[in-house]
């Protein structure tokens, strides 16, 4: 017998409407940024094993986020990462000495987070939160990162300017947000578009209903650019990553250049 709802007790009572934040949250529930099986295979969740399979496979495909985080710079400085995952870049921030902070849409990051820097003996303060309103007073962060995340939002410009409300004078922003024109959006516009006989579909639509969670957005530079305009200085460098040229043959990938990267790496100071 299933429970009663709300709607079964007072049937006037209009039904909620799931917010787009609402299905986004949802997806990230029930698959955790880079915990799938295939990855932590039959290890015990949020075991030291668990979580150090998670951390090598991470830094084995994308080893670039250490020369774009480089966080030992910022030891004693007061770090605010929006969208914590399961922590393996937290859990960077915390080792390198920094005052830590994180937020996350999703009660299991959260969780998670908070159980593999207790793991290792490392305080920070995580919270769920939508970036999209962060529940800091202005000028509080020397640097806020974001690897990844802010795409999958509704309003990515309201976490962006959010950022840099809670930013020091003087504070950086780093991380990295998708590549629209982009290898791996190439790759998947042949697998859901042209192979399905609809070449019409454009990149943005696949990206919205196939790549991630619902409603995922990828940019152009100039676009980034338009983004981060409130910010006195910002950089752009995309990467190509093995996400881009995995499905191609070893032989062809060396001519691929690095402005086709689906990783676009971000440098902002407010």
């Amino acid at each position: 017998m299933r429970a009663l709802t709300q709607q079964d007790r007072d049937p006037e009572m209009p039904v909620p409407v799931e917010t787009f934040n609402n299905k986004v949250q949802r997806f990230w529930e029930e698959h955790p940024c880079g915990a799938s099986s295939s990855v932590t295979a039959d290890l015990p969740l949020a075991s030291r094993e668990w979580f150090q399979a998670i951390e090598t496979f991470r830094y084995t495909h994308e080893p670039f986020i250490h020369s774009v985080a480089q966080f030992t710079r910022y030891h004693g400085q007061r770090v605010l990462e929006v969208g914590v995952g399961v922590g393996t870049d937290h859990l960077q921030w915390a080792r390198a000495g920094a005052d830590c902070y994180g937020v996350d849409l999703t009660d299991i990051a959260v969780e998670l987070t908070q159980r593999r820097l207790k793991l290792y003996g490392f305080p920070s303060q995580v919270q769920r939160v939508d970036a999209e309103e962060l529940p800091f007073d202005d000028e509080t962060f020397d640097l806020v990162y974001s690897w990844g995340v802010i795409h999958h939002s509704e309003k990515p410009e309201r976490i962006i300017g959010e950022i840099h409300r809670v930013l020091k004078p003087g504070g950086q922003f780093v991380g990295m947000m998708y590549g629209r024109h982009s290898l791996k959006m190439f790759t998947a516009w042949l697998y859901w578009a042209l192979l399905r006989g609809r070449p019409w579909r454009s990149f943005r639509e696949i990206l919205w209903q196939h790549v991630e969670s619902p409603g995922t957005k990828a940019y152009t530079i100039p676009e980034l650019k338009a983004l981060f305009a409130p910010f006195q200085c910002f950089s752009a460098q995309p990467v190509l990553t093995v996400y881009d040229t995995r499905v191609w043959p070893n032989w062809l990938n060396r001519f691929f250049p690095q402005d086709w990267g689906w990783f676009i790496t971000l440098r902002a100071i407010k």
